[in-house]
């Protein structure tokens, strides 16, 4: 199976946050699986490392990559379609991020992980 991370499910992996489900816990540690990143995580990560939001993510955000592919996880680029898709995604949703991912998860049909129940409105599958 191949799934994408939200971005709170990817810190909260990290960090070994218990408001990771064990579900959640389960697909992402499934080598079997093929566990997705986002552009988008490592942008919104940044910005918030940035506006002192998110202090503790600094080591991640100066060896995102590395720690990525030592997860064994991949990361997922930010295209055009997904880029469109985003943009003309229904709904008042606001987070630009969250948009990403929503469309970066319809385009590539593969589920999300993620608390946010209003992804379901959109028609991805969400798993938690």
């Amino acid at each position: 199976m191949q799934a994408l991370l939200d971005t709170h499910a990817l810190l909260w992996w990290l960090c070994d946050d218990p408001g990771l489900t064990k579900a959640a816990r389960k697909i992402i540690a499934e080598t079997k699986n093929v566990v997705f990143v986002s552009a988008a995580s490592a942008w919104e990560i940044a910005i918030k490392v940035r506006l002192g939001k998110l202090p503790s993510a600094a080591d991640f955000v100066a060896d995102f990559t590395g720690i990525i592919e030592r997860e064994g996880f991949k990361i997922l680029a930010i295209s055009g379609e997904h880029a469109i898709r985003a943009g003309l995604l229904p709904g008042a949703h606001k987070d630009p991020f969250d948009r990403m991912l929503l469309a970066q998860a319809q385009a590539e049909n593969m589920p999300i992980v993620s608390k946010e129940r209003l992804f379901d409105r959109y028609g991805v599958r969400r798993l938690w």
